[in-house]
């Protein structure tokens, strides 16, 4: 994964997480505040009605002032004396009215000690055995506004409020540990990408450490290939001549490896030109056409497209019709037969390399494109590679804008096209 998307991911990965926190967050605010305002509005209706029939029994003036002085403590003015079992009946009785199904505290205020006298806790039916048990009565606080007046307050409002957002709460902790997970998964990517920097540059750095080695020894076995006497040993000479054709064959994976390296990395950059295909395939068939017919093989071509000028990066082509024309040499059953077809389609040029090997499996058609991937052979390794050349070819034609295609059976061969616009 590229640095620039991980980067991106994280961006967008801390936005998303602080914008739903900061939702949720507003959410759950809301929520309590209207839970609040609804709850406020309940209990000043029903202390209003308390006060109102304070004001049917007494004939003395009344002014019903009701003043919330915490979140669950109110008191209320009714500027005459007040008789404590009238009024836990009447708030008892209006508290239930409203749909006030709380446990509450009174209190009258005594206006020689200029005490609070706290009643019990009373608890509706509902909730009597529940709760009424779990709540402890303590003094309430007395207020300097009015003389004669009577607090109430409701101990386990807190609770009540919390017990009917549940609901909301559970979402909100399920989102909670969705974005905990996606944080991990975030913190994950990062880890992952580091170890894989650190492996590509190991292999690079080990890879460019291959070319001075590899480099000496082409030197030294073009030198005993050259020498009369290792050239008049046949044993000798066949072993120079193997020499110098496995460290050709080292050499060639570690430039792949390193091409594949600059791409990995946007480092590689295509030097477009036109080129005639028809002519391109000429000349690399030349050298091709004696190691197919070396192992007994056969070559076709069948060159029919008119208009068979591309734009394309030569060094790159030239690799991508190695890198195939190989495949259908390696992959054969026996022996080699490689077709090579070319023909026009929709204002493209279509190149197609098919052979009569071994083939690939449906389930594994998409993944050889993967870098380092081989189909599974079991314990039998025949044909020995990397797994990079098709990985290569596919970013080639990504590159270039191409259309690659796989058709494939196994035991029938392979056939691998590819669209060009013509230039």
């Amino acid at each position: 994964m590229k640095n620039s998307t991980i980067i991106r991911v994280v961006l967008l990965g801390v936005v998303a997480i602080v914008s739903v926190i900061a939702l949720q967050t507003y959410w759950v605010i809301e929520t309590w505040d209207v839970k609040e305002q609804e709850f406020n509005e309940k209990v000043n209706i029903a202390l209003r009605k308390v006060a109102d029939e304070f004001g049917k029994i007494s004939t003395l003036p009344r002014y019903d002032i009701i003043d919330r002085v915490s979140h669950n403590y109110y008191v209320v003015n009714v500027n005459q004396a007040i008789n404590k079992d009238n009024l836990e009946y009447f708030l008892r009785k209006e508290l239930e009215e409203v749909g006030l199904h709380e446990c509450f505290q009174y209190g009258i205020h005594n206006c020689s000690s200029g005490k609070m006298v706290s009643g019990d806790i009373v608890c509706p039916a509902i909730t009597k055995i529940l709760v009424a048990e779990e709540i402890s009565s303590e003094e309430l606080p007395t207020t300097d506004k009015y003389i004669y007046y009577f607090g109430v307050r409701f101990p386990n409002h807190g609770g009540k409020i919390l017990s009917s957002m549940f609901p909301t709460l559970v979402l909100s902790g399920i989102l909670a540990l969705t974005l905990l997970f996606f944080s991990y998964s975030i913190f994950v990517i990062l880890r992952q990408k580091r170890l894989s920097e650190m492996q590509k540059d190991f292999i690079n750095n080990m890879t460019h450490e291959f070319k001075t080695p590899i480099s000496t020894i082409k030197i030294s076995a073009d030198v005993f290939l050259n020498d009369n006497n290792i050239t008049q040993n046949e044993r000798l000479n066949r072993y120079a001549q193997i020499i110098k054709d496995q460290n050709q064959r080292l050499n060639t994976q570690v430039e792949k490896v390193l091409q594949l390296a600059k791409i990995e990395r946007d480092q590689f950059r295509l030097k477009l030109e036109e080129i005639p295909m028809h002519e391109l395939l000429e000349n690399t068939l030349k050298g091709t056409k004696l190691k197919i017919e070396s192992q007994n093989g056969t070559l076709e071509t069948a060159l029919s497209a008119k208009k068979s000028h591309v734009r394309a990066d030569r060094l790159h082509l030239t690799n991508v019709l190695h890198n195939l024309i190989d495949n259908a040499i390696k992959y054969c059953k026996d022996k080699p037969h490689v077709k090579i077809k070319t023909f026009n389609a929709r204002n493209r040029l279509v190149l197609q390399i098919e052979d009569q090997g071994i083939g690939i499996a449906k389930i594994h058609q998409e993944k050889v494109l993967q870098k380092f991937f081989r189909v599974p052979t079991g314990d039998v390794h025949d044909v020995k590679g990397f797994g990079l050349g098709l990985f290569y070819v596919n970013n080639i034609c990504k590159g270039h804008f191409w259309k690659l295609k796989i058709d494939s059976e196994v035991g029938e061969g392979t056939r691998i096209s590819i669209a060009m616009p013509l230039a």
